[in-house]
């Protein structure tokens, strides 16, 4: 299974959207810096609000990339509210 990922940052009050195999290792990542070259490496606070797991990596990506072409925090809370949401983005895009 993939998991598409939100974290939130408290300090910046800002959400990151990623995809994984292994979010408790990837969490920590975030946070450690490890990822040099990221946005989340400007906070070290990072939570995961919301974890939507699917066998489709392909999905899953497709997914992630039309929440970040969204570039709305409005959109992303309504995704942590209802995550239902996301099925039926997947079955309206034809994922």
């Amino acid at each position: 299974m993939t998991t598409l990922y939100i974290l939130h940052s408290k300090k910046l009050d800002r959400f990151y959207v990623g995809e994984t195999h292994h979010l408790d290792t990837r969490l920590e990542r975030h946070n450690a810096h490890t990822y040099s070259k990221n946005f989340t490496k400007i906070a070290d606070d990072w939570t995961v609000v919301l974890a939507f797991e699917h066998p489709s990596r392909t999905t899953i990506l497709r997914l992630e990339r039309f929440i970040k072409n969204m570039k709305s925090k409005a959109f992303i809370k309504k995704i942590i509210d209802n995550p239902s949401l996301l099925n039926a983005i997947i079955d309206n895009k034809g994922f």
